[in-house]
């Protein structure tokens, strides 16, 4: 019997998949994903990836099965199991869509792609997210953006005739046994796309009225802040059906529920920031690794403290601000855009870290950890891309500006909860008579800043701009400019109009 193979991927749903669509025109299919222990050995992921995962799949599972349908779910590697696959059944195109993932899962595809051409496989993938495969101009991608978001969202299928694994395959493995660390944030979010509608309806009904003025104090973000990105990331949800949903409900919304418009207008340009960042990976993969302007190459390699990096990942700078948002993390695998920038900043300035390491490590704590997003806005946040002015945060007037009466900090650090107001924002400060008195000492409770901050930052901002003022690196800018910057006001659809962020600017506060 004929049929062809339905890959799945980070595209976790029924509903607007595009590969499964296409796959059904032309008789029964094999629906496939895929756990792969090289990816999951990789030094981006985690265990609440690897959970989120399972959950969002038991969610698609049952959705298969209420159509008639069956997912298969296998360990091992994708070339070895579509070997074994079509070893047993034959099979003529292989359906998935296109994914913008790490280094491993780049050259996973181009393996897949020579795999498929030695057997004379018709390899189909369709467009993920606004992104275009293969862009050669960026001042196209605008309304290439446009089209994709514009088009109908594709229904799921009433029946999915699926032919069976020719094999009985084995129980999944543990996370433990693919090697992940067995840590896990209890607070999480959890997976799937019964949850992920939930999330969406919540947010676009109710929730988005705080979106603006609410998504940058980390107070209010958990609320104000959409909370779909990992959704987005696992696919549980298309961002076309998000943004379609969105305008739908901009439409719904009357003249007195003006606020409410807003917020969710801020939101639609966020999706397509969204795609704007994931399309600079998408064009030059190599920015997971290498510095997106040249020039800056050497600027913090072998040039870093260990020291000051496992304080900032154990959360013991000795900035409350900063520890809190660590101890947010290990708790939660969240943390909203305008803290994730603080964290990196301080990593990059003061602490003068390389963004590599950092970036693995902040991959690992985010459950919404997405490739093309995670790359570029590290190398944003540190200076490397060339194209955007350095935006350093000063972790004290961040805890001035949104955490004043210190609520979270205090949440986060209990030994914050002793220290007098007055002390909030520099603890180390604090008179030993009032430490004995409030029972706080520091050194002991509460760590000393790692690196005295002004000096510290002063010295990087030094050190930065003097690369920045060299010929060469001033005339290469242009190039990537041309490759990766922004190019024309934003619209959303149904052609709303909305505010124009810079590069710089909190364009990823889902």
């Amino acid at each position: 019997m004929s049929y062809s193979v339905v890959w799945f991927k980070r595209d976790l749903r029924l509903n607007d998949h595009a590969a499964l669509t296409q796959a059904l025109c032309h008789g029964p299919v094999l629906c496939l994903y895929i756990v792969e222990p090289s990816l999951w050995r990789s030094a981006d992921a985690a265990t609440q990836h690897y959970h989120f995962l399972l959950e969002s799949l038991r969610d698609l599972y049952l959705e298969f099965k209420r159509r008639g349908g069956l997912l298969h779910v296998v360990k091992g590697e994708a070339i070895d199991v579509l070997d074994k696959l079509y070893a047993f059944k034959p099979f003529h195109t292989l359906y998935s869509h296109q994914e913008t993932g790490n280094a491993l899962s780049y050259s996973r595809d181009r393996a897949v792609a020579r795999w498929c051409r030695l057997y004379a496989i018709s390899w189909q993938q369709s467009q993920h997210f606004g992104v275009t495969r293969g862009l050669k101009d960026r001042d196209l991608w605008k309304n290439l953006w446009d089209q994709h978001v514009g088009q109908p969202c594709l229904p799921a299928p009433t029946l999915i005739p699926c032919v069976p694994l020719p094999w009985l395959e084995p129980a999944l493995p543990a996370a433990a046994a693919l090697g992940l660390d067995t840590a896990e944030p209890a607070q999480r979010q959890r997976g799937g796309r019964k949850l992920a509608l939930d999330v969406l309806n919540s947010f676009l009904n109710d929730r988005s009225q705080q979106y603006r003025g609410g998504i940058s104090s980390p107070l209010s973000a958990p609320t104000a802040c959409s909370r779909l990105s990992a959704y987005l990331a696992f696919g549980c949800l298309s961002l076309r059906e998000v943004a379609q949903a969105t305008a739908l409900q901009l439409k719904a919304l009357g003249p007195a529920q003006a606020w409410h418009k807003k917020g969710l207008t801020a939101f639609v340009s966020r999706l397509y920031w969204h795609c704007h960042f994931i399309q600079k990976l998408e064009s030059e993969p190599e920015i997971e690794f290498q510095n997106m302007h040249r020039g800056y190459d050497g600027l913090r390699e072998g040039d870093w403290n260990a020291a000051h990096f496992e304080a900032l990942k154990a959360g013991q700078t000795g900035w409350p601000m900063v520890d809190a948002c660590v101890a947010m993390l290990r708790e939660t695998g969240w943390l909203n855009f305008r803290m994730r920038a603080m964290l990196v900043s301080t990593a990059a300035y003061p602490l003068w870290l390389d963004w590599r390491p950092v970036g693995h490590w902040l991959a690992r704590q985010f459950l919404d950890y997405e490739p093309g997003i995670h790359w570029s806005q590290l190398q944003m946040q540190s200076g490397t891309t060339g194209i955007n002015i350095p935006r350093i945060y000063n972790p004290i007037k961040q805890a001035q500006d949104h955490d004043p009466n210190g609520t979270f900090v205090r949440r986060w650090l209990p030994a914050m909860r002793r220290v007098p107001d007055t002390w909030l924002l520099e603890p180390w400060k604090m008179p030993q008579s009032l430490q004995v008195q409030h029972n706080v000492y520091v050194g002991k409770d509460l760590s000393v800043p790692i690196v005295e901050l002004e000096a510290s930052t002063r010295a990087a901002k030094q050190k930065l701009y003097a690369v920045r003022a060299r010929a060469n690196v001033r005339a290469t800018k242009r190039e990537v400019l041309q490759k990766h910057g922004s190019r024309k006001r934003l619209t959303t659809v149904k052609k709303t109009s909305v505010v124009k962020p810079t590069d710089q600017q909190n364009t990823l506060d889902f």
